[in-house]
């Protein structure tokens, strides 16, 4: 294929809560990502989440009472090395602070969320567990729960968990769309509206509440919808442009946006089909 030949791509007809962030944010960032799919270097503070992520996952395979904060924190080195051995660049990101730095950060996060929880309490129904529906327009909404709980009287709680420090109360409808998403995939699958969504901030050790209503999580379909309407247009056109925001800074792709001198690549040949076609 000549570089002036447009390359074909498939484009699923389905949306992830991070795929509709990502378009939310910056309709070009969606295409790098999701699109073009370019790579991006490695993250220090992405990759301390992972690495948290699977240690609090690892913690709820031990017996109830062997769910201490020292049994927790022993799992954040071997589950560091794990991520590693997938992906050996990563260890770059330890560099600056050092490893025994890096990791300490880690185990501190372990240790709000010990603040925060009792795990030894707790029996949760799912973790990282994956859910998926389709929707009557035919679009299909998936992604992973970080934890499932449901209590004896079948009440359904939604946790995320995140190694960042919690938004600013204006900001808190943004922070909870995507757990407004995961309760709007389990509702149409089951009918059975969550009870709690509860977002764990380990940064500051400050939680976000909410208990959807049958209103909100029908407005959350009807705004997924229409953000998915909106990339179906621009699949066709192949416009998405560059919509400049203070997250620019942290952006991998500025070489490549038109708002900071950068040409993206052709854009490619686009067919849109379904996740496994």
């Amino acid at each position: 294929m000549s570089p002036s030949t447009p390359e074909v791509v498939t484009v699923p007809r389905a949306l992830s809560p991070s795929r509709a962030s990502d378009f939310q944010q910056c309709p070009l960032l969606f295409r790098f990502r999701s699109i073009d799919k370019l790579p991006t270097a490695p993250s220090s503070a992405a990759t301390r989440g992972t690495v948290v992520h699977a240690a609090l996952e690892g913690l709820y395979d031990l017996p109830a009472p062997e769910r201490t904060l020292e049994a927790a924190t022993a799992l954040i080195e071997p589950s560091w090395q794990a991520v590693i051995a997938k992906d050996p660049e990563v260890a770059v990101v330890a560099n600056d602070e050092g490893l025994g730095v890096w990791l300490e950060k880690a185990r501190d996060l372990v240790g709000t969320y010990f603040a925060m929880e009792d795990p030894q309490r707790l029996e949760p129904t799912g973790r990282e567990l994956f859910v998926q529906t389709t929707l009557d327009s035919g679009l299909i909404l998936r992604g992973f729960i970080d934890r499932l709980d449901v209590s004896p009287a079948g009440d359904i709680r939604i946790v995320d968990y995140k190694t960042g420090k919690s938004p600013n109360p204006r900001f808190q409808d943004k922070a909870l769309f995507q757990m407004r998403f995961y309760a709007l995939v389990l509702w149409r699958n089951d009918g059975v509206l969550p009870r709690q969504l509860k977002l764990m901030f380990l940064g500051d050790g400050r939680p976000v509440i909410d208990e959807p209503s049958a209103d909100v999580l029908t407005a959350t379909e009807n705004k997924i919808v229409a953000i998915w309407n909106d990339i179906e247009d621009r699949l066709n056109t192949g416009v998405f442009e560059p919509k400049t925001s203070k997250l620019c800074d942290w952006c991998d792709f500025q070489s490549l946006c038109p708002a900071f001198g950068g040409e993206p690549p052709l854009f490619p040949t686009i067919n849109v089909g379904s996740p496994e076609s």
